[in-house]
């Protein structure tokens, strides 16, 4: 349902016919570690994302996972085990 609450006639999935069922009735403002994302809108209340609507939960325990601007780390040096590589090479 179409957001009647912060994020006007945006595509919400907590929209009910009721209201806002998030936690509160409404989404939160972004935090310090957003600036920068390509989710990040504006609006009349201030800024929001448009994936989350409680950025601060996605950065408590460490980066967030929809953060477009973050750099995700590979691991590299990572052991594979040779007799599953020998098996994946014959296909």
């Amino acid at each position: 349902m179409l957001c009647t609450t912060i994020k006007k006639g945006q595509e919400c999935p907590f929209m009910t016919k009721k209201g806002c069922s998030y936690n509160g009735g409404a989404c939160f403002t972004l935090v310090e570690q957003c600036t920068g994302c390509t989710r990040v809108v504006e609006l009349e209340s201030g800024w929001y994302c448009t994936a989350c609507p409680e950025p601060g939960i996605k950065w408590k325990n460490g980066n967030c996972n929809l953060a477009t601007h973050v750099a995700r780390e590979t691991k590299e040096g990572v052991k594979i085990n040779p007799l599953k590589a020998s098996k994946r090479g014959g296909h």
